[in-house]
C-alpha cells in the first residue's frame, strides 16, 4: 500500500508539472528488460553487485523495468529534478521501488528527499570494487538530507580551497534485527588547489539509531538521542540492558578516513584515493593500516579506445589487532544492531566482503539469520557480516571498441580470512577470484542501449558462471 501510495504520488506531480510544461527541455522516460541465468543457484559477484540491488540472486531471472527522470533549471541556478524507477524481478512476480526521489537545489547546494542513487566516497563509481562507506551496491536506503553536491569554494580564498558534504536521515525499514531504526550519515571534504594539481580530504559518518524491538523496550528515539548521534557521544542508549553499562556510542556506528590526490591536464586526469575504515574511535589511529587505496587514469584524448583504468588495492586484516581480542571491532558487524551495514541482504559498502545472505551459497552450515527470534538466540552467532578480513586487488577498463560499441572489464582477486570472532570457516584463507566482461552497444538514432555480460567466479568460495542480456530504451523530449 505504500509503495503505491509512493508511486502514485510521483505520478500525479509529474503529471501535474507536464500540464504546467515543466520538465518538457529535460524528460526522459525508459524502459527496459533483463535476463540473468548462472550455472549454480545464486549469480557470481560481479553480476549482482554494485546494481543497487536491481538483480536478483537466484539462478535465472526475466525482470523488467520502467522510469522517468526530468529537470527543471530557472535562471541557470535554481532546479527540480525529479525521478522514479520501477522494478519487477523474480520472474516479474516482485516489484519494488529502486528510484523515487525529489530534489531541489541553488547551484550546488540541494535538498533532497526519497530513494536515490548515491555513492558516497572518491571511488571510480563504475570500475572501483566499491567504497568502503556507500558503494552502490544495496537498494539506496529512503533518506531526506542537504547536500553540497560538488567542491564549491570557499569565501576569500580565490579558489584555492573548496569544500563538499552532506547531512541525512533515512529509515532503515523492517527487515532489520531492530525493526525501523533510523539512519544518520554526514560527510565533509575540502579540497586545496585549482591549477592542475589538487590535494583533497574529508570523513564519513554513519550511525544506525533508534527502532524498536519487544525484547529491547528502552531504546531511545528522542531528539536527545538524535542529538548523542549527531555529536557521537558516549552514552547508554537504552540497547545494554543495564545501566551500569554504556555501549561505546549510541547506536552502530561507522566511518570512513579518506584523502588523495588530483592531477589533470588537456590529454589525461590521474586520481589516487586512500579510503581507511573505523567502527569506532580506536579505529581513528595512527596504528590502523587496514585500507582501500586506488588510482584511476583518464583519457581524454579524443579519439583513443581506452577511456579509463582504475587499479585497487584493499587490505582489512589488520581490524585494530591493536587491541586485546575482545575489545576490538568487526567491520561492518554490531553487538546490538546486528544487522550490522547490510539493508534488504546485501552489504552497503565493499561487496568484497561477505554477509550470511551470500555465504549460504558458498558454506552449507550458514543461514541468514531470523530477525524475528529472541535477541538471546541471535547474540553469539558471529555476527551477520562473516567475512570481513580480506587482502585483494582489483583492476578495471573502461574502453570504447568501434563506433557505438564500448565494455568495460572487471578482474578482482581477494584472500578471505573471516572475522576474528569466527575465523572457522576462512581457516586457512579462502582465496577467491571475480571477474566481469561487459559489452555495449548504442544503436544509431533508436534509443535502444543493448547489453551482455560474462561472468566468472573461480577458487576455494565458489566456481561459478553467469551470463546477463538486456536491452534499454530511453526517449527524450
Amino acid at each position: 500500500m505504500r509503495k503505491s501510495a509512493v508511486l502514485l504520488l510521483f505520478i500525479c506531480m509529474w503529471g501535474r508539472l507536464q500540464g504546467q510544461h515543466w520538465l518538457t527541455d529535460s524528460l526522459e522516460v525508459h524502459a527496459g528488460a533483463i535476463g540473468t541465468v548462472a550455472t549454480k543457484d545464486y549469480m557470481p559477484l560481479w553480476l549482482v553487485s554494485k546494481r543497487f540491488g536491481t538483480i536478483s540472486d537466484r539462478k535465472g531471472d526475466m525482470s523488467a523495468h520502467v522510469g522517468f527522470s526530468g529537470q527543471q533549471v530557472w535562471q541557470e541556478r535554481f532546479y527540480l529534478r525529479l525521478g522514479l524507477d520501477v522494478y519487477n524481478n523474480n520472474q516479474f512476480g516482485s516489484t519494488f521501488i529502486e528510484q523515487g526521489f525529489i530534489k531541489a537545489g541553488y547551484k550546488n547546494w540541494e535538498i533532497r528527499a526519497g530513494r536515490y542513487e548515491e555513492i558516497i566516497g572518491e571511488v571510480d563509481p563504475l570500475l572501483s570494487s566499491g567504497s568502503l562507506g556507500v558503494s552502490g551496491n544495496a537498494l539506496p536506503i529512503p533518506k531526506i538530507g542537504l547536500a553540497v553536491t560538488k567542491y564549491t569554494n570557499v569565501p576569500w580564498t580565490n579558489g584555492w580551497l573548496q569544500f563538499k558534504g552532506l547531512i541525512s536521515h533515512g529509515w532503515m525499514g523492517k527487515e532489520q534485527f531492530i525493526k525501523n531504526a533510523w539512519l544518520h550519515e554526514k560527510n565533509f571534504y575540502l579540497r586545496i588547489g585549482k591549477n592542475k594539481l589538487k590535494l583533497f580530504g574529508g570523513i564519513q559518518h554513519y550511525a544506525v539509531w533508534g527502532g524498536s524491538r519487544k525484547d529491547l523496550p528502552a531504546i531511545t528515539r528522542n531528539w536527545q538521542g538524535f542529538m548523542d548521534v549527531l555529536l557521537v557521544k558516549t552514552k547508554d542508549d537504552g540497547t545494554v540492558g543495564d545501566a551500569n553499562i554504556q555501549p561505546n556510542r549510541p547506536g552502530d556506528h561507522r566511518g570512513v578516513i579518506e584523502g588523495g590526490i588530483d592531477w589533470e591536464n588537456e590529454q589525461l586526469a590521474l586520481h589516487l584515493y586512500h579510503q581507511t575504515p573505523f567502527e569506532s574511535g580506536q579505529g581513528i589511529d595512527i596504528r590502523n593500516i587496514d585500507r582501500l587505496l586506488g588510482i584511476s587514469y583518464t583519457n581524454k584524448k579524443p579519439g583513443g579506445w581506452l577511456s579509463k583504468i582504475v587499479a585497487e588495492f584493499i587490505y582489512t586484516r589488520q581490524s585494530n589487532d591493536f587491541y586485546l581480542q575482545r575489545l576490538r571491532e568487526s567491520y561492518y558487524n554490531n553487538g546490538v544492531y546486528l544487522t550490522g551495514w547490510d539493508y534488504h541482504e546485501r552489504i552497503i559498502g565493499t561487496p568484497l566482503f561477505t554477509d550470511r545472505y551470500r555465504a549460504q551459497h558458498y558454506f552449507t552450515g550458514v543461514k541468514p539469520l531470523d530477525w524475528d527470534l529472541p535477541k538471546d538466540s541471535l547474540r553469539g552467532k558471529g555476527g551477520n557480516i562473516i567475512n570481513n578480513r580480506i587482502v585483494g586487488g582489483h583492476i578495471g577498463f573502461q574502453y570504447r571498441l568501434m563506433g557505438k560499441l564500448s565494455g568495460k572489464t572487471l578482474i578482482t582477486y581477494t584472500q578471505n580470512y573471516g572475522t576474528y570472532t569466527n575465523p572457522a570457516l576462512f581457516t586457512p584463507a579462502k582465496r577467491q577470484w571475480y571477474t566481469l566482461e561487459e559489452l555495449q552497444y548504442q544503436l544509431p538514432g533508436k534509443g535502444l542501449l543493448l547489453r551482455a555480460s560474462l561472468a566468472v567466479d573461480q577458487g576455494q568460495l565458489t566456481n561459478n558462471v553467469g551470463f546477463l542480456l538486456g536491452v534499454l530504451w530511453s526517449w527524450k523530449m
